[in-house]
């Protein structure tokens, strides 16, 4: 008689179990990784912008214009460091990242970054692909008469 190789039925429910297993504990830590993706990407623009700052109060100390507004290696400054705008943030980071500028806080980024000019609390919000500067996935940099904060919201990414 000749013999029959194959798998059982019982073999084949048991790796589709396991399978299934392994995809309900390994999905949930790859939509994780997306997200802590995203806000080390926001974190990474906050180093950016807060490097092309310390170079441009530099030169504005260098300058001697730190106390006052004037503009900085083509960058509109207030009491030395960057204004939030839209100009001055692609200037400072050397315009590289592929930037446009959003009109409202509700129109989505369809660059790989959009700037919207929060101009009533001089505030720029920095926001990646495909994310509004009105959503909880943004970084906002604010130049209010020389103080300068870099806020990081990534809950929304």
């Amino acid at each position: 008689m000749k013999k029959q190789s194959g798998f059982t039925l019982i073999e084949l429910v048991v790796v589709i179990i396991v399978l299934g297993i392994l995809a309900v504990t390994a999905a949930p830590k790859f939509i994780d990784l997306q997200k802590d993706a995203r806000t080390a990407t926001l974190n990474g623009m906050k180093a950016s912008v807060q490097g092309g700052n310390s170079l441009i109060y530099a030169k504005a100390a260098i300058a001697g214009i730190e106390d006052t507004s004037g503009t900085v290696a083509d960058v509109a400054t207030t009491k030395g460091y960057a204004d939030a705008t839209y100009a001055a943030i692609t200037e400072m980071v050397e315009a590289e990242f592929g930037s446009a500028k959003l009109a409202s806080k509700t129109v989505k980024a369809t660059a790989e970054w959009g700037i919207f000019e929060d101009t009533a609390n001089k505030a720029a919000i920095i926001v990646p692909k495909d994310q509004t500067a009105g959503g909880t996935c943004n970084l906002t940099y604010t130049n209010n008469d020389g103080a300068v904060s870099y806020v990081v919201d990534g809950s929304g990414c």
